[in-house]
């Protein structure tokens, strides 16, 4: 036999773990172990703690950080080690000690070592599934958990209950509450094969309706009126739609950075002031309803800091859009001065957030004064409200869950706001450089989602604040 491996499903109510190493690799086996129970106990041994973690810690009075090399001490009343450091003659000799008194040991990439594998587990309620391919492939089990999570209905706990009832209830014995309970478990190979079929139809459906829908329209619009139709977009179009791209690449990287990149960049295309705010603001207006909503759907909106972000925010984003359009168009290259001036401070800024070291919870003052600052540079500068807004709430140790997803909401309102200024005052004459950075973003959306988190977030922060800070520098010494 190649796999002796034997599944245990432990209860960790009085369990103990102890882990040695808080780096990336710390920080996924705590949540590991949190994500099955927020109670369990924990103790990190480091020399260094990533900034996530210590964040959970915060929020988890069950885990304990110790920041010094371990000590034999630290085996005292541990139920379980988990080795996560780069340095292999530490590994070695901690598992050494664990061994002598009789504790079980998990090292990561270290199949040798471990007494034990943390599998990938799916969890749906109180089913639970846990999958290892003794310690060859964990990224394959992590394809395999994504699968299961994918395929196994989120009701599936209702079905579970009936089950559990109907068994609790069943006066017959073991063979024959066996015999009954296969009988009406013999649906669920069948719905999911009916689900298949209905997708199937779907899918043809749509193809159909979009065949119709294309073949209706082509004998209204013939391809030689489509051809005039592209001649007559502006060359701008093109440009912003490159601009939109580039912009969302960068945003889904780092989280925030898309509307200073967009502004830099028009900026040196020569687009007027007010034209460059209020493009963006319309064409995030689309992306932030959807997130915002998303956000408050999934339970990461704390309603209070919204309140406080919106109320302010709004003003601050009206006063901003009419204070660039009287600006804009009375003073132009004042305006790009302050302009440009503002976007590389922003660019500063971003260089400071990317070496800001993690800061414990504290109390904010003037919530109102942010959001209204938020607002107005953002709507005056093209771009600001996250590297303001949501850099200030995170470096006073929030909680960046619920600091992403009221920041987020928020911005609906504000981009809102800012956007109904600058149709009253502009039109919809820029409607081509509008519809550019909408497409480009639409375009670059997903390959931004499969970017994101996979970019060290030190770095690029620092990208983003190097392409903002040339760009600010160009523009000034284009105006001077």
């Amino acid at each position: 036999m190649t796999n002796t491996l034997f599944p245990v499903f432990l209860k960790t109510e009085t369990t103990h773990f102890l882990i040695v190493g808080g780096g990336n690799v710390g920080l996924e086996k705590t949540e590991t172990l949190l994500r099955q129970n927020p109670e369990i106990r924990i103790t990190v041994v480091a020399t260094y703690f990533h900034p996530k973690l210590v964040e959970i810690g915060s929020t988890h009075n069950t885990i304990t950080f110790f920041e010094r090399p371990f000590e034999e001490a630290d085996l005292l009343n541990k139920d379980f080690v988990i080795i996560t450091t780069d340095k292999p003659e530490v590994n070695l000799a901690v598992r050494e000690l664990a061994k002598s008194k009789g504790i079980k040991v998990n090292a990561a990439d270290q199949p040798a070592l471990c007494d034990f594998y943390l599998g990938s587990i799916v969890n749906k309620g109180s089913l639970k599934i846990a999958i290892s391919t003794n310690g060859k492939s964990p990224v394959l089990a992590k394809r395999m958990r994504e699968y299961f999570t994918e395929v196994i209905p989120d009701n599936i706990e209702e079905s579970l209950t009936v089950l559990n009832d109907f068994r609790s209830k069943h006066k017959g014995d073991f063979s024959q509450k066996l015999a009954d309970l296969n009988k009406l478990t013999e649906g669920f190979q069948k719905s999911r094969e009916t689900k298949k079929y209905k997708r199937l139809a779907f899918t043809l459906a749509t193809s159909f309706l979009m065949f119709f829908i294309g073949y209706g329209c082509s004998t209204l619009v013939t391809f030689s009126d489509i051809q005039n139709g592209l001649s007559q977009v502006p060359n701008e179009f093109y440009y912003m739609l490159l601009i939109g791209f580039v912009a969302q690449l960068i945003d889904g990287a780092v989280g925030l950075g898309y509307g200073v990149t967009c502004a830099t960049s028009m900026m040196i295309l020569g687009v007027k002031l007010p034209a460059i705010s209020g493009s963006i603001h319309t064409a995030e207006m689309f992306s932030s309803a959807i997130s915002g909503f998303s956000h408050y759907k999934f339970g990461n909106v704390n309603k209070k800091l919204l309140f406080w972000l919106v109320s302010f925010g709004v003003v601050g984003a009206v006063l901003g859009a009419f204070f660039l359009v009287y600006l804009g168009n009375e003073y132009e290259k004042l305006a790009y001065l302050i302009l440009s001036a503002y976007t590389f401070v922003i660019g500063i800024r971003l260089i400071i957030i990317a070496f800001k070291k993690f800061q414990f919870k504290k109390k904010i003052k003037f919530l109102g004064v942010l959001g209204f600052t938020g607002g107005f540079m953002d709507a005056f500068g093209g771009g600001g409200w996250g590297p303001i807004v949501t850099s200030t709430l995170l470096a006073k140790g929030r909680k960046s869950k619920y600091v992403v997803g009221t920041v987020s909401l928020a911005e609906f309102f504000v981009t809102f706001a800012a956007s109904i200024v600058f149709f009253t005052s502009l039109g919809v004459s820029h409607w081509y450089i509008v519809l550019g950075l909408i497409l480009g973003g639409v375009i670059a959306s997903p390959i931004a989602a499969k970017l994101a988190g996979k970019l060290p977030q030190k770095a690029a922060l620092l990208f983003v604040s190097f392409l903002v800070i040339v760009f600010s520098v160009r523009v000034f010494l284009k105006i001077v």
